[in-house]
C-alpha cells in the first residue's frame, strides 16, 4: 500500500512539473516575441531618418516585425514538414537549419519580390496623399499579421502571400477605389496561385515516379540507387547554383547568363561526382530493401530542405517587408508615387529575416507536424521529392519576381506524391521478382459479391486511400477565405486609422 501511495504521489509531482513547464512555455514564447518587437522599435528609431513622417516608418517597422513572426510560425512549416515527417530530421535540427537558411535567403536574395509586393499590386493615383498611402500599407501589414496569427492558433497552414496581397488590395481599394488595382500584375499573381500547386504536385510526382521505376521497382535496388541517386544530387546542386548566381548574389556579383549556366552545369557535375563515392560507401552493407534505399536520400533531403528554406526566405520576406519598404520610401521622399525602384535598405530586410526565423523557432513545430504527418505518410524518399520539387518551383517563381505561395507549392507536392502512390497501388503496380514491374489485373466480377464481401472490398479500397481528403478540403477552404478575409480586415483597419488620424 505504501508503494502504491508513493507512486501516486510521484505521478502527481510529474504531472505538476509537466503542467508547470507548459505554462512557462506559453508565457515565455509571447514574452520573447514582445522583446523582439521592442528591439525592432529601438532599432527603427535609431536608423529611420528624422522627418515629419518618421514615426509612421517606425510603427510600420514594428508591424512588419509582427507579421514576420507570424510568417515564420505558419508558412515555414511547408519547408521542414516533409523532412520531419519523413524522420530525416529531428525537430530541433529542422528549426536550426530552416532558421539559418531563411535568414540567408531573405538578406541575400529578397529584393526582387519585394519590388512586386511593395509597388506592383496597387498603383496609387497622383493625388493620393503620402500619409494616406502610408496608412494603406500599415493597415495591410497589420491585417495580414492578425489573419495569419489567427490561422496559426487554429492550426491552419494558410498562404501568407494570399494574406498580404489581399490586405494590400483591401486597404488600397478602401483608400482610392478599384482604379488603383494593377490588374495585369494581379492577374499574373492570381495565375501563379493556380499554377503553383499543380506544378509542385507534378514535379514531385514526376520525381517519385522516376525513383520508383528507376530504383524501387528494380530487382537490385542498391545497384540502381548507385546510378540514379548521384544524378538527383547533381540536379539539386545545379539548380541551387543557377539561382544563386542569377539572383542570390546579384548585389555582389552579376555574371552573364552564359557564365551562370556554365558554372551551374559544372556544379551539377561536381555534385554528381561527389555523391557517387558517398553513396557507394553508404550502400555497401545495405540490404536490398526499400527502407534501406530510402536512407540514401536522407542527406539529399536535408540539402533540399535547406535549399527550400533559402528560397522561401528570398520569396516570402517580401510579404513582411514589401509594404514596409514602400512606407519607408514614402516617409523619406514625402511622395506616394511608385515610379522607379523602391528603396530597400538592408535593415528592412534584416527585420523580415530575423522575424521569420524567430517565429519559426518559437511557434513553428505545431504546423510542421501538421504538414509532415497529417496529409499522407512520408519517408525520406518521398519527402525528398516534395522538398526538391517545391524548391525548384519557388526558385523559378522568385527569379521571375512573382510572390507565389510556398504553401500552395509544398502542399501541392505532398498531395502529388500521395496521389501517385495511391494510383500505383490501386492499379496493382508492383515490383517484379526478377526485375521490372508487373500490373495485377482486377479480379473478375462474374459473381455478385455478398454483403460481407462488399464490405471487405469497401474497407480494402479505403485502405488504399493514401491521402487524407478531408485535409484537402480544409486547406482549400482556408486558401479561398484568406484573400477576402484579409482584404476586408485591411479595408476596415484603413478606415479606422484614417478616421483616428484625420478626424
Amino acid at each position: 500500500m505504501a508503494k502504491t501511495t508513493l507512486d501516486k504521489d510521484l505521478g502527481k509531482v510529474t504531472r505538476l512539473q509537466s503542467a508547470t513547464q507548459d505554462i512557462s512555455r506559453q508565457i515565455a514564447l509571447p514574452g520573447l516575441s514582445v522583446l523582439f518587437l521592442v528591439g525592432v522599435t529601438v532599432f527603427a528609431t535609431l536608423v529611420v531618418a528624422d522627418g515629419p513622417l518618421a514615426v509612421y516608418a517606425i510603427v510600420g517597422a514594428v508591424v512588419a516585425g509582427y507579421l514576420a513572426l507570424n510568417i515564420g510560425a505558419n508558412d515555414v512549416a511547408n519547408n521542414m514538414g516533409p523532412a520531419v515527417g519523413g524522420k530525416a530530421l529531428p525537430m530541433a535540427w529542422a528549426l536550426v537549419i530552416a532558421g539559418v537558411c531563411e535568414a540567408a535567403g531573405a538578406i541575400l536574395a529578397g529584393g526582387d519580390v519585394v519590388s512586386t509586393v511593395s509597388k506592383g499590386i496597387i498603383t496609387p493615383p497622383a493625388d493620393l496623399a503620402t500619409l494616406d498611402f502610408i496608412l494603406v500599407m500599415t493597415a495591410a501589414l497589420f491585417a495580414a499579421a492578425v489573419w495569419i496569427n489567427l490561422a496559426t492558433v487554429i492550426g491552419a497552414p494558410v498562404s501568407t502571400t494570399h494574406s498580404i496581397v489581399g490586405a494590400v488590395l483591401g486597404s488600397g481599394v478602401a483608400a482610392a477605389g478599384f482604379g488603383v488595382v494593377a490588374w495585369p500584375t494581379l492577374g499574373a499573381i492570381a495565375a501563379s496561385w493556380v499554377i503553383s500547386p499543380v506544378l509542385g504536385g507534378l514535379v514531385a510526382a514526376g520525381l517519385l515516379a522516376l525513383i520508383k521505376f528507376a530504383i524501387l521497382f528494380r530487382q537490385d535496388r542498391i545497384a540502381a540507387a548507385r546510378t540514379w541517386a548521384p544524378v538527383l544530387v547533381g540536379l539539386m546542386s545545379g539548380v541551387f547554383t543557377l539561382y544563386m548566381l542569377s539572383k542570390g548574389l546579384s548585389r555582389i556579383w552579376a555574371p552573364s547568363d552564359r557564365t551562370a549556366l556554365i558554372l551551374s552545369a559544372l556544379m551539377a557535375l561536381a555534385g554528381w561526382l561527389a555523391a557517387r563515392p558517398w553513396i557507394a560507401r553508404r550502400s555497401a552493407l545495405m540490404e536490398n530493401r526499400r527502407k534501406e534505399v530510402s536512407r540514401l536520400f536522407v542527406l539529399p533531403l536535408i540539402c533540399a530542405a535547406g535549399l527550400l528554406s533559402f528560397a522561401h526566405g528570398a520569396n516570402d520576406v517580401a510579404n513582411a517587408v514589401g509594404p514596409l519598404a514602400a512606407i519607408v520610401s514614402a516617409a523619406q521622399t514625402g511622395s506616394a508615387t511608385t515610379e522607379g525602384d523602391v528603396i530597400l535598405p538592408l535593415w528592412v530586410l534584416a527585420i523580415g529575416a530575423v522575424g521569420i526565423s524567430l517565429g519559426l523557432a518559437l511557434f513553428g513545430p505545431r504546423l510542421i507536424r501538421t504538414v509532415g504527418e497529417k496529409i499522407t505518410k512520408m519517408d525520406a524518399l518521398r519527402a525528398y521529392c516534395v522538398a526538391q520539387a517545391a524548391a525548384i518551383t519557388v526558385l523559378a517563381a522568385s527569379s521571375l519576381g512573382l510572390p507565389v505561395s510556398s504553401t500552395h507549392i509544398a502542399i501541392g507536392g505532398i498531395f502529388g506524391v500521395g496521389l501517385l502512390r495511391e494510383l500505383l497501388t490501386n492499379r496493382g503496380i508492383r515490383r517484379r521478382p526478377n526485375g521490372g514491374v508487373i500490373v495485377e489485373p482486377p479480379a473478375l466480377a462474374a459473381i455478385p459479391p455478398t454483403p460481407e464481401q462488399a464490405e471487405r472490398q469497401r474497407e480494402k479500397i479505403e485502405k488504399r486511400r493514401l491521402v487524407r481528403r478531408r485535409h484537402a478540403w480544409g486547406i482549400a477552404a482556408a486558401w479561398l477565405i484568406t484573400v477576402p478575409a484579409a482584404g476586408l480586415l485591411s479595408g476596415g483597419l484603413y478606415t479606422l486609422l484614417s478616421a483616428l488620424i484625420r478626424p
